[in-house]
């Protein structure tokens, strides 16, 4: 057995599972029983007295295993909690290799933490059938949520993404509820149960435990097909809500059966399935769930309403629906071997679900997202020591869950980027048609990924991509200039900017994309191509204009020296919107890490009063509004910063208006947006008074239509910055009566505006309670510990409260947990912070989020760090500057 993870012996390997459920309870306990007959092969010489399957939270009553002619039954049942085990002992030695058929019976509940078999509450819409579950409060509606390690939560089974399977499933439910799994239903059976009958599914292709699924609900659709035939037919694809919803999936349902069409062309790998199903589910733990078949969706990930959601949901929609069908080749029809190379998955779904956004909507700039959306967030985890390697060691299930990061999604994706930038597009893509083709219902490894793309390629891909997908981290490459050539420099970057040289050993191959001319017109590629030592001369490069790392396609961070960096601010207008976010982001991380100046980047950024992209924006607003975190304990700096960041934004929030325009694209009404709650939030009088105005008008019910959709989010956080508590109450008001898929979550985001202790300890009180649902209580927190104003109540509640409230509401999914931690407390800039949040989880078991805590004090130290060093700086800056007399 591997001995770097703890796996279930290797000698007993499923084949099929045939999966019945029966004596469902809709209330009550929620309780329900079932049976599985696992056909398995059996390679032990030497006999055996016992099997181990994978069980948590289940009562197993009875065991019977068939080997040839005898059949043997368990005389013992014992379970082993923490490594979620059961073993059936039967008694005496059975000395059989070969098939056997285990039948095990057995009962569980479909529980409300959203992990395994689980229910979701819900507020019906109109009419619902008889049978539906509910109590005093809410509707519940059934279904699955298995990655990663949580099908033995449904059942007992071998729960390894490598003992791939076949499947059977039935399930006994109320004649007038629908029930829902991975494959068609082949037939329906008559049941003992009055009012009920048993669903049978087709058998589905051999596949991991963990992309099963099953749903029961008062379920409806819209329907689709694709328009490339399969098998000489069409594949129906449909978007199922519970009732009342539908018209909200046609959004999804138009982007689904198209993509299916271009991915399948894509990969040369037609769709496997005969029917796509998404369904949008009310409790959700992640966004979506990639289940062969049954796509799963939180509802703001798959429900969109061109009349009443904000215009950033239909961004959000289409990628996810792209990136989980991504997954149906990549995951689903060839899986990773072990939960350790979980990039391959996580990272090609998402390269490849905004290359297909890119595809079906080209005027999104879809890679210019990406860059200052993906690409940024993967640097900033990545720059800290607690990051991990892409490729990451995972000793058993119950650790993975933590992995589904930044890094595997985030910098994998990144790193797939730089990768087929290298490759060429054509190229790339040949080479994952050829690891699809070669590893189809099977489980595959890095290797094999990068010996299909040698091949395709004619170049040894693994020689130059190990380091990014094995070693932590990523490098900074610092530029030196001289009369007619450039000295660069490689070296780890870390946030703290202390790298000592143990840390420092790694040489990454960097690609350089290196432009050079005269000017930004005329620059061309420079002949070295890549940076494949810890330095290099560069000759022949003309300095009228250069730069590194054109478009921001490799994964790392360019420091020029400061004349430089104000040269390229002044030849912004012939910058591509990549390399204006690659600079911005750059200068920016440069200066937190201590490379560069706070005081460059602020020069720099003046500059850009007059963009009117909005991407560009967004990283602009991101970045400053960090720095201006990060200072905000002293308060002349952060006054100064203040009117800083209101001169930068007054031009462009003056132009940009409050009018959405017809035929004005996507990005435009999403600069508007972001200008106007910038704007607003640092006291730009005119926007201020408009957005109260507006909000008076709504929430009084003189006009509802005083509020664009996609201008909730600003104006209701603009309302309570400065209208109080009156306001808050409004928008708690709305938070409990909207009726628009994305309004919940536009309000706890804007309710984190809050300007006292009191109310951020009332909205904190209102998060835990019953009216937030789960996997919603961190987004309102998130937003209170955004708030400098308000930032240390978040600590303070969760170390009064952790025992009483914040650990029994969200421990029952350790996922909900440590997102709730790593995003709540993640944005101090004081030692003593970090000091007590680490006294305070000291002696408690930290296991499932032991990684977000050390997140959390790495971050909070290195923005420490940071601002003890540039405070004065930066006032000196303000000061020559007139932001500061």
């Amino acid at each position: 057995m591997a001995s770097d993870r703890d796996i279930l012996p290797l000698w007993a390997k499923p084949s099929h599972y045939a999966i019945s459920l029966y004596d469902i309870e809709f209330g009550g306990k929620f309780g329900y029983k079932g049976a599985v007959s696992i056909n398995t092969k059996i390679t032990k010489d030497d006999g055996f007295s016992e099997l181990v399957l994978n069980a948590h939270q289940l009562k197993v009553h009875s065991a019977e295993l068939k080997a040839g002619d005898a059949t043997k039954s368990a005389k013992d049942i014992s379970y082993d909690e923490k490594r979620q085990r059961v073993t059936l002992d039967f008694g005496e030695k059975i000395n059989y290799s070969g098939e056997v058929t285990l039948e095990v019976k057995f009962e569980g509940t479909v529980n409300n933490i959203m992990a395994g078999f689980y229910r979701s509450k819900y507020t019906p819409k109109g009419d619902v059938a008889a049978s539906v579950a509910k109590d005093d409060d809410f509707h519940y509606m059934y279904s699955t949520q298995f990655e990663a390690c949580d099908a033995r939560r449904a059942f007992p089974c071998f729960d390894e993404p490598n003992l791939k399977a076949t499947f059977d499933v039935e399930i006994e439910v109320p004649k007038d509820q629908v029930a829902l799994s991975n494959m068609p239903e082949k037939e329906t059976k008559e049941s003992r149960r009055d009012g009920f009958h048993t669903v049978v599914f087709e058998t589905t292709p051999i596949m991991s435990t963990y992309l099963l699924a099953w749903a029961i609900g008062d379920f409806e659709y819209v329907e689709a097909f694709t328009e490339r035939k399969y098998n000489g037919k069409s594949i129906p694809v449909r978007v199922y809500t519970t009732r009342g919803l539908k018209k909200q999936g046609e959004f999804a349902l138009d982007n689904c059966h198209k993509i299916v069409d271009y991915f399948s062309e894509v990969f040369q790998v037609d769709y496997p399935l005969p029917k796509v199903d998404l369904l949008a589910v009310h409790e959700f733990s992640h966004g979506a769930m990639e289940n062969w078949g049954l796509i799963t969706y939180r509802t703001t990930a798959v429900l969109f309403d061109p009349e009443t959601s904000a215009d950033s949901y239909r961004n959000r929609v289409a990628y996810v629906v792209a990136h989980e069908l991504a997954h149906q080749w990549f995951g689903n029809l060839v899986t990773m071997d072990w939960w350790s190379e979980l990039w391959l998955n996580e990272g090609f779904a998402t390269w490849v679900g905004w290359f297909a956004v890119d595809h079906l909507y080209p005027d999104w700039n879809v890679w210019g997202q990406f860059v200052t959306d993906s690409v940024q967030q993967a640097f900033a985890l990545d720059a800290l020591r607690t990051s991990h390697p892409i490729e990451v060691p995972v000793y058993d299930g119950l650790e993975v869950d933590q992995i589904f990061d930044h890094i595997s999604y985030l910098k994998g994706s990144s790193v797939i980027r730089m990768l087929s930038a290298h490759l060429g597009e054509k190229v790339f893509l040949q080479g994952v048609a050829n690891y699809l083709k070669a590893h189809q219902y099977s489980n595959a490894t890095t290797n094999d990924l990068w010996s299909a793309l040698s091949e395709a390629s004619g170049q040894d891909v693994s020689s130059f991509m190990d380091f990014w997908v094995r070693k932590i981290g990523f490098p900074v490459v610092t530029v030196a200039e001289e009369p007619g050539q450039i000295g660069i420099r490689q070296q780890r970057f870390l946030l703290a900017g202390d790298v000592k040289p143990e840390e420092d050993s790694t040489v990454w191959w960097i690609p350089l994309g290196l432009h050079a001319g005269s000017s930004p017109s005329t620059a061309t590629v420079h002949q070295t191509g890549a940076l494949t030592q810890k330095e290099e001369t560069i000759r022949n490069v003309d300095d009228g204009f250069y730069q590194l790392n054109k478009n921001l396609t490799g994964f790392y961070r360019t420091n020029y020296p400061p004349e430089r960096l104000a040269k390229l601010g002044e030849a912004r207008h012939e910058l591509t919107v990549q390399d204006k976010i690659g600079i911005i982001g750059d200068a920016y991380a440069n200066s937190i890490a201590g490379f560069g100046s706070t005081a460059g980047l602020l020069a720099l950024v003046e500059n850009f009063q007059d963009e009117s992209d909005y991407l560009v924006w967004s990283q602009i607003l991101t970045n400053i509004g960090n720095v201006r975190s990060v200072l905000s304990g002293s308060d002349d700096v952060s006054e100064a910063l203040r009117k800083y960041h209101l001169k930068l934004v007054t031009p462009a929030v003056e132009k940009v208006g409050w009018e959405f325009k017809d035929g004005e694209g996507f990005l435009a009404g999403q600069l508007r947006a972001a200008l106007i709650l910038s704007a607003g939030l640092i006291g730009h009088q005119a926007t201020v008074d408009e957005a109260l105005k507006r909000f008076e008008a709504y929430t009084s019910g003189k006009d509802k239509s005083a509020i664009h959709p996609s201008l909730r989010r600003a104006v209701f956080g603009i309302a309570i910055k400065n209208g109080g508590e009156s306001a808050y109450k409004a928008v708690q008001k709305e938070y409990l009566s909207t009726s628009s898929i994305d309004g919940k979550e536009i309000c706890l985001v804007t309710m984190g505006r809050v300007q006292t202790p009191e109310l951020a300890q009332d909205f904190l009180k209102f998060i835990f309670s019953d009216k937030v649902a789960t996997q919603d209580k961190h987004s309102g927190t998130i937003a209170l510990a955004n708030n400098s104003k308000v930032r240390p109540e978040v600590w303070k509640y969760i170390r009064d409260n952790w025992d009483q409230t914040v650990h029994p509401a969200l421990s029952g999914n350790l996922v909900v947990l440590e997102r709730f931690l790593r995003f709540g407390l993640n944005k101090f800039a004081d030692e003593k912070v970090a000091d007590e949040i680490s006294a305070f989880f000291k002696n408690k078991d930290t296991r499932g989020y032991d990684k977000a805590l050390e997140v959390i004090d790495d971050t909070i130290r290195s923005y420490a760090k940071y601002a003890k060093r540039d405070e004065a700086v930066v006032r000196e800056w303000l000061k020559a500057n007139k932001y500061l007399s």
